[in-house]
């Protein structure tokens, strides 16, 4: 690996983080990104039909695991060597397309399996792990390397931690080749992967395994790259190739209307303004026993519009039993909430119990909107109590 090394477990699992806010692409498409920088791989290519698989069949699903993973159809693993035939692969293929891909990663729904990936066989003779990512320690890139690749390696880092190595990155410089006490292909791959991460404001690449063949030649077998959504505006060919059929419809929903949301499983639909505040309210329900159904942070800037629109994107979850709006009115005024909390309230004909905590700027405003409505609208000015409140009726 680089000479200049300094060993680090923790790192590792960061390589895996941000599944939700930031960018995932299909690893055909990270591979084709890959040999746009120089960066050798296999040969592959994609494939949308059975009949367009003649090799290895490798399903294209953004979650890890997909080995050991199983079809909704019954049909085991997302990973096949093809050593028969053609006709091998177009059996395999079309058990996988159009089927959904359930493992670790992905939860008991699964993802729709859209196209597989056709890869040349190569051989390894060892395999490694190696990762870009941002380091909040060292408050840097750095590239994360282990002689342990081909695994889960959040394992690796809990089993054996000095089997991970991290090298700093200066940002500016990158790496330089010449400084490394690697073979020259590895070298040059760990150089391309830099400039791919900073060229194309990615938040990780991830190569596992990274895998020196058995004809001596160094290969990015695997790859998974994310991208930090705020440079949306200046990496457009990298997110037209986004994937929206792997993604949660109420997130992609939610995106479109400004709203930080992210969907989980429990019964009580939140609606908060401010991401700490978002947090405190999840933390407050759990206490009283309840169960957050999602993440929702409207925003300072949020309109009449945009509540009801959340209020719509809260109503698509069938396990939702209350509502629990929590306002803390500094640049969002709580009058505005409170209008489009009563015009949800009448078009969206709810029906189920909405409990609500308003506070700050234009409260009492707010609360005389409410009152003057008179829908059934459960008011309080405590958190502890209105939390109480809406887990009491979610559990009626």
């Amino acid at each position: 690996m680089l000479a200049s090394v300094r060993k680090a477990g923790s790192l590792a699992c960061a390589a895996r983080a941000g599944q939700r806010r930031f960018l995932s692409i299909h690893e055909y498409q990270s591979v084709n990104l890959l040999n746009a920088y120089g960066i050798p791989t296999p040969k592959s290519i994609g494939a949308k039909t059975p009949e367009d698989a003649f090799d290895v069949a490798k399903n294209f699903v953004l979650a890890g695991g997909r080995g050991k993973g199983t079809f909704d159809n019954g049909f085991k693993g997302g990973v096949h060597l093809i050593d028969t035939s053609p006709e091998q692969a177009q059996d395999i293929a079309r058990q996988m397309i159009g089927a959904k891909l359930i493992t670790k990663q992905t939860g008991a729904a699964g993802r729709i399996c859209n196209a597989v990936m056709l890869a040349e066989r190569r051989d390894p003779a060892h395999e490694y792990y190696v990762a870009v990512l941002n380091d909040r320690v060292t408050q840097g890139p750095v590239l994360v390397a282990s002689n342990q690749g081909g695994m889960n390696i959040e394992e690796v880092a809990a089993k054996d931690p000095a089997a991970i190595i991290t090298t700093p990155i200066d940002a500016a410089k990158g790496l330089d080749p010449s400084d490394a006490a690697a073979q020259k292909e590895a070298a040059d791959i760990f150089v391309g992967l830099y400039k791919l991460f900073k060229d194309k404001d990615a938040t990780q690449i991830e190569i596992n395994p990274m895998a020196e063949t058995t004809d001596g030649h160094v290969l990015c077998m695997d790859a998974k790259l994310g991208f930090d959504d705020n440079a949306e505006f200046r990496q457009g060919d990298v997110f037209s190739l986004r994937d929206i059929s792997q993604e949660e419809p109420s997130e992609v929903e939610a995106q479109k209307a400004n709203l930080n949301f992210i969907k989980l499983d429990g019964s009580i639909g939140c609606l908060v303004n401010g991401a700490g505040l978002a947090m405190a309210t999840m933390d407050v329900l759990s206490l009283h026993g309840g169960n957050p159904a999602n993440f929702l942070d409207v925003g300072g800037g949020a309109t009449p519009e945009t509540v009801k629109k959340a209020f719509e994107i809260l109503l698509t979850d069938p396990k939702v039993k209350s509502i629990f709006i929590n306002i803390f009115g500094g640049i969002m005024r709580c009058d505005y909430i409170a209008e489009g909390v009563i015009r949800a309230t009448k078009e969206l004909d709810l029906t189920i119990p909405l409990v609500v905590r308003l506070k700050g700027t234009k409260e009492a405003e707010a609360k005389q909107m409410i009152k003057d409505s008179g829908l059934k609208i459960i008011a309080f000015d405590d958190l502890d109590e209105a939390a109480q409140k809406a887990v009491e009726v979610a559990h009626a």
